[in-house]
């Protein structure tokens, strides 16, 4: 049976509000979600929380519904919400008491995959229930399998079923075993189990001593009119879209396990007086490998592109933005997956659904959508033991931030990470090295990855990272072929790619689907993440001359793609546009039909290493560390 979510009427109101109040309480509930986020990052443990910032926190209503999320995810925008109305479904608000703490990681309600456990405080205001917190984070590892490929959810690590982890105040020792034993680093877990406990204990507590502050029916009906408000507001915004049926479609390159597989992505997009339905009913049924993600991910997909349209810096973000939103979303399909599904990379596949959703959008709305971005995470998984006391340890690192596309005014961002993650950042290259046996050789923007346009994609950017000591690799990493595409005439950018670079080798090794499992480097060996760049707006025979002049000189546009795509002709120098030549190269290239684009290929992928060192008769183990750094560097692009 097909999920289909529609706008819900507000309710009466029978308590009068206070106006000066209720926007009091508006930022009261901000503040509280940005305490929250802060002393979760104060407190966790693993560097994926409090340096990539891989978490969401939020308070809900009585019925789960969302008052105020501190982003985090945009792709939490409902997983929360859905999690906490089932965690209220199956216990039952009178079986919920004060002190309890709810815990899951199913995949199939969160949408999402089993690193992110989701703790849930009940607030109780004089033995009534008024609200809930909650927060969800990534832990580094559950348990499961770390290299190579899944096809079910059973070999991905330790499901956790709705529990309380806290009975009035009281921790479940028999249940916190459960998670120790089956988790590699229990230390460094229960450190971030800990922080997420102070995180929505926090939540709870400032959201009481508001209540004890205006009284519970201001701060009550103050969200009431809250939701109210931004329901008004949104709908009046979808007012001024032009009604209408709008379609697009997309591609994955593959799952990882049929290679070369395209995976459509499919999405019917209708507009219809202060109403929008997204229909995600033909995109595609869930795959084999490990890139579905559960439903409430699917309808994250639709209310985050929502948001973008109709109501992008309104705060804080409640329910009543979406209550002029109806959503269509049959059981089993690459966003609405059902078990045994693998949900490992869940976070892949809805950024392109996001991105199909603004290309079908983009005839009515040429002015409010952008070109595809690079859409992909570009995780490293790392493993390995640490040289100096061989103690085990797990790095997710890359997260390195690729490009965004253009619009019809501006240029994409560069190196900005990916819409599923809005506030995540990447690691530091410092914190990566001080904290493991690793040297990042290379960070830096990916010359020609924006798609040539009049306004020019974001730039992707490039990651070449060396091993100090013997380490585990993998990357599972999409839209390689499927590269992000332009509008308007604008280009695509270039895809993603991994590569990686053996000491003793002067070729890197690419993976042309993006897929690399289990690779084993030694000291010297470098993995080689490169992110792609956005889709261009507009033709790029339309580009001010003097804007792609300051591409070239910046290193952002070469000279053979500011002469292919944008038709420039440069003096004898090379340094400046001959204005009057470029114009008549550009009449050409209009009566040609060119530039041409070619959106699903090969990414370009290919950097020459450094010729001339041949390091294969070195013996490593003679070389001192600093000896084989600077060999294996000038080996690479970095020397």
């Amino acid at each position: 049976m097909d999920t289909v979510t529609k706008p819900r009427q507000s309710a009466e109101r029978t308590v009068q509000v206070n106006p000066v109040t209720t926007e009091i309480v508006r930022n009261s509930l901000i503040a509280v979600t940005e305490e929250m986020k802060t002393n979760l990052m104060r407190t966790a443990y693993n560097m994926i929380i409090y340096e990539a910032l891989d978490f969401t926190v939020g308070l809900f209503d009585a019925e789960g519904n969302t008052i105020s999320i501190g982003l985090g995810l945009p792709m939490f925008i409902r997983g929360m919400s859905d999690t906490v109305k089932t965690k209220l479904v199956h216990f039952g608000a009178q079986n919920i008491e004060p002190g309890d703490i709810l815990l899951t990681n199913d995949a199939y309600i969160t949408g999402s995959h089993l690193n992110h456990m989701t703790f849930t405080v009940p607030v109780f205001h004089e033995g009534e229930l008024v609200a809930f917190s909650c927060c969800m984070a990534h832990w580094p590892d559950v348990g499961g399998t770390l290299d190579g490929s899944t096809t079910d959810i059973y070999s991905e690590g330790l499901q956790m079923p709705i529990v309380k982890i806290y009975r009035k105040g009281v921790p479940n020792e028999e249940l916190i075993s459960i998670i120790k034993m089956n988790v590699r680093l229990p230390e460094r877990a229960m450190g971030d189990f800990r922080a997420q406990v102070a995180a929505v204990k926090t939540g709870e507590r400032r959201f009481l001593e508001m209540i004890h502050k205006y009284g519970r029916d201001a701060v009550v009906g103050g969200i009431e009119a809250i939701m109210e408000q931004s329901e008004a507001v949104t709908r009046e915004r979808v007012r001024q879209f032009p009604d209408g049926v709008y379609e697009a479609e997309s591609f994955m390159d593959d799952d990882g396990i049929s290679v070369g597989r395209r995976v459509p992505i499919r999405v019917r997009v209708e507009v219809a007086g202060d109403r929008m339905k997204v229909d995600l009913t033909n995109v595609s049924n869930q795959v084999a490998g490990f890139y579905n993600s559960g439903e409430t991910a699917g309808r994250s997909c639709c209310q985050v592109a929502f948001k973008c349209l109709t109501s992008p810096l309104d705060m804080p973000i409640n329910d009543g933005q979406f209550r002029a939103l109806e959503i269509v979303l049959p059981p089993g399909r690459v966003v609405s997956a059902v078990k045994p599904a693998a949900m490992r990379m869940w976070m892949t596949y809805p950024m392109t659904v996001i991105d199909t959703i603004f290309k079908a959008l983009a005839p009515a709305l040429p002015d409010q959508v952008i070109g595809g971005h690079h859409a992909d995470l570009v995780v490293a998984r790392v493993n390995g033991r640490r040289p100096k006391d061989n103690a085990f340890y797990i790095y997710t690192g890359g997260l390195i931030g690729g490009g965004w596309g253009a619009k019809h005014n501006s240029d994409g961002m560069s190196a900005t990470i990916a819409i599923n993650d809005g506030d995540t950042h990447n690691g530091p290259s410092e914190q990566v090295e001080a904290k493991y046996p690793l040297l990042v050789e290379r960070y830096a923007l990916r010359t020609d990855s924006g798609g040539p346009g009049q306004f020019r994609g974001g730039l992707g950017t490039e990651q070449v990272v060396q091993a100090l000591h013997d380490i585990r690799f993998s990357s599972q990493m999409d839209r390689v072929k499927c590269k992000p595409w332009g509008l308007f005439g604008g280009l695509s950018g270039f895809g993603n790619s991994v590569a990686l670079h053996r000491f003793s080798q002067d070729k890197e090794q690419h993976f042309p689907n993006g897929k690399a499992f289990n690779q084993g480097l030694k000291p010297g060996d470098a993995y080689i993440l490169r992110s792609g760049g956005g889709g261009g707006f507009g033709s790029p025979l339309d580009r001010d001359l003097a804007l792609v002049e300051r591409d070239v000189r910046c290193g952002y546009v070469s000279k053979e793609s500011a002469t292919t795509h944008y038709g420039a002709v440069f003096d004898a120098g090379g340094e400046k546009i001959d204005v009057a030549a470029s114009e008549a190269r550009r009449d050409m290239m209009r009566r040609q039909g060119l530039p041409i684009d070619e959106p699903i290929a090969e990414s370009d992928v290919s950097v020459p290493v450094t010729p001339g060192h041949d390091h294969r008769h070195h013996e490593l183990e003679k070389l001192t560390e600093e000896e084989r750094v600077a060999l294996a560097m000038s080996g690479r692009c970095c020397s």
